[in-house]
């Protein structure tokens, strides 16, 4: 018997579903991340990524989906980033608005 030859009691290996719901809600988290709700999909897509890891591991090799997993946390971190941008990017607008509004009025005759 060679090692590339799968004993017939082996299961057939399978794609990991929490795999792909990561991969599916890190793309969601870079979608909707410049909208600041990609937090809440990226935040589920790290908890699942988790135990994902722990199953892909513990199947030793009868789960597939190693790469869509590494795909989805990326993807979920980007999605982070991007909300993080984004609100850096409103606060800043904020605070040019309020000193726009907040200036100084002098009368015209002064200098």
């Amino acid at each position: 018997m060679t090692s590339t030859t799968r004993h017939p009691l082996d299961p057939d290996p399978v794609r990991a579903t929490k795999a792909s719901a990561v991969l599916g809600l890190g793309l969601l988290s870079v979608v909707t991340g410049p909208f600041l709700g990609g937090v809440i999909p990226a935040t589920i897509a790290l908890l699942m990524a988790k135990e994902s890891h722990r199953e892909l591991v513990a199947a030793d090799g009868f789960l597939l989906g190693a790469k869509r997993l590494r795909t989805g946390v990326r993807l979920a971190w980007t999605g982070i980033v991007l909300a993080i941008a984004m609100l850096v990017v409103l606060v800043i607008i904020g605070l040019l608005t309020y000193a726009r509004q907040r200036g100084t009025d002098f009368d015209p005759t002064v200098n």
